[in-house]
């Protein structure tokens, strides 16, 4: 078993869960320590239960009921030093016992997951991404990208499903209601990732692999699940890949995803 869910994910909130035959985690809890508890309810999973909560990064859309899930469960948290201090609030609510610090690039063990962090350019302290891997299975998940390196590409590779941003789409951003700031922010080089930029990720990945992939991490502002979907697909259809070449789905930010088994198709 090496199963998959979007709990939530969008800009108004991100948290995600895997889970193997002897281990569940989460990765990020920016919601409500009730919806997420309304979540992982719905897909039969108790709260009680997991083995930990792996952190991207401070902003508020990611570790919201971080501490206030850690306290009530007494979950460990799994988090990088910069990311850390750079959250006082969510901090003060983890017992010292329940802190895990990585460094990024080195593997750990939770369970009998391997999990691999590897670094991405967002404006956080040192927000990262996460390969997991079980037995010769791999998954990966990437969000809050400012701009597609190769590092983080070759992090990706040999996956068999990808958690992908695709936040926005340059059009839909530029008439968007967005001060003239946010806009720079979020389409600078430390911001999100563009659909396109998705599209031509996904294509490159599929090389290497890859079988199924979840945009997610969408803009309720300058973007639509329609759009960032087929934007992805036109791209696919551009390098001439056939259509059942890639299972492609988009996350919602308000209801979880199906459960999606990582298997060999």
């Amino acid at each position: 078993m090496f199963n998959f869910c979007s709990l939530y994910s969008g800009s108004s909130g991100n948290s995600l869960f895997v889970e193997t035959k002897n281990t569940k985690i989460l990765i990020d809890a920016g919601v409500s320590c009730k919806k997420i508890e309304t979540a992982l309810n719905d897909i039969n999973i108790d709260p009680k239960s997991l083995d930990g909560i792996l952190v991207t990064h401070e902003h508020i859309d990611h570790v919201q009921a971080l501490g206030t899930l850690s306290k009530k469960f007494n979950l460990p948290v799994f988090v990088n030093q910069e990311t850390l201090d750079a959250m006082p609030k969510q901090r003060d609510k983890i017992s010292d016992e329940n802190i895990n610090i990585f460094k990024l690039s080195d593997k750990f063990e939770i369970g009998d997951l391997i999990v691999k962090p590897f670094s991405i350019p967002h404006d956080a302290a040192n927000p990262c991404g996460f390969s997991l891997y079980k037995d010769d299975k791999k998954i990966s998940v990437a969000t809050d990208i400012g701009h597609m390196t190769n590092d983080i590409l070759k992090n990706l590779e040999e996956s068999l499903f990808v958690m992908l941003e695709a936040n926005y789409d340059p059009e839909v951003l530029r008439y968007s209601p967005y001060p003239f700031s946010l806009k720079s922010r979020i389409a600078g080089p430390t911001g999100h990732l563009s659909n396109e930029i998705a599209g031509k990720t996904i294509s490159h990945l599929i090389d290497s692999g890859l079988k199924n992939a979840m945009l997610g991490h969408l803009s309720k502002e300058s973007n639509f699940p329609e759009l960032a979907y087929q934007t992805v697909v036109d791209e696919l259809i551009s390098k001439n890949y056939n259509e059942n070449s890639l299972l492609l789905s988009v996350a919602s930010r308000d209801f979880h995803s199906k459960i999606i088994n990582i298997k060999e198709q």
